[in-house]
């Protein structure tokens, strides 16, 4: 299927992709100790391909996140930081400030190289969310750094007949245009709130990576129940034009994330993401150096 055909009513799928993996994720803690789930690991990066990694956070008690993420850096790929519920400070060494809050989404182009810091502006209550890793392809990975920040308000959002309220955070579904495009890899990111016992069917093109992650409730994909803080990858089928996904006897909520494989070759070490080893150690050269993105002023 082309992405031209994706372009159609999304609810026409004649036939569900159906759940090839489901995975549960690992317990581990980034930053300066914050805990979390890294959902999308590394050695899932090549079945995932654009996509790098899933980290879930969420946690009512401060000593769990109140340290944040200080300073940083970043080169060769893209972060998608989708806020639940908190509060955090976004700055960076390219001059890029934002609070990322209740509902919003942070999405920054690392490119050549960001030092960063994500820093909870909280001290009690819950903060959870989602951190998606997405791949640049080769040509783009020393680009210019890029940020946005995205207030719950300003997320194209809509509701199907059945009830479900989507909001599209990238990508395009039901017609609705997300809040980002990128013609590379083409992200599809939806979260989908589905009542009990509806439906939500959206098309997807048969050479796009898939899946989902479910954060409240549990969900039935193709005859395969799918349960709260699991993730499915969803099957290359090339007889099926896209998923179906449906709840159960309680309401759901469900990350439905889909993209174009770059088919590279993908080097990484820790905050670097390249297509070679010898462009990783360029980049530990250009950090220690620093050769990142200067401070203005």
């Amino acid at each position: 299927m082309s992405d031209t055909q994706q372009q159609r009513s999304s609810a026409d799928v004649t036939r569900s992709r159906g759940v090839e993996r489901l995975v549960a994720g690992q317990a581990t803690s980034d930053g300066a100790g914050v805990k979390l789930t890294r959902v999308l690991t590394q050695p899932l990066q090549r079945r995932l391909d654009p996509f790098l990694m899933l980290d879930a956070f969420g946690s009512n008690d401060p000593g769990d996140y109140i340290a944040g993420f200080p300073d940083h850096p970043h080169r060769g790929f893209e972060t998608v930081t989708y806020m639940i519920a908190g509060r955090m400070r976004h700055r960076d060494n390219a001059g890029h400030e934002g609070l990322l809050e209740n509902g919003g989404v942070q999405w920054m182009t690392a490119g050549s190289g960001v030092i960063h810091s994500e820093l909870p502006e909280q001290e009690e209550g819950v903060m959870e969310g989602f951190q998606l890793w997405l791949n640049l392809p080769g040509h783009d990975k020393m680009c210019a750094p890029w940020y946005r920040d995205f207030a719950a308000g300003e997320l194209p959002s809509f509701t199907t007949a059945a009830g479900a309220a989507v909001t599209v955070i990238a990508g395009e579904s039901h017609g609705v245009t997300g809040a980002v495009t990128r013609d590379a890899t083409a992200p599809l990111y939806l979260d989908i709130h589905l009542p009990a016992g509806a439906r939500f069917a959206q098309s997807l093109p048969a050479e796009h990576n898939a899946f989902i992650y479910v954060y409240r409730g549990a969900v039935t994909v193709a005859g395969t129940q799918v349960a709260v803080q699991r993730m499915a990858i969803l099957a290359n089928d090339a007889a099926a034009d896209g998923v179906v996904i449906e709840a159960g006897e309680r309401a759901a909520r469900v990350l439905l994330i889909a993209g174009r494989p770059l088919g590279e070759p993908i080097a990484q070490y820790g905050p670097f993401v390249m297509n070679t080893q010898a462009e990783i150690h360029q980049a530990l050269a250009d950090y220690r150096e620093g050769r990142f993105a200067p401070i203005p002023g």
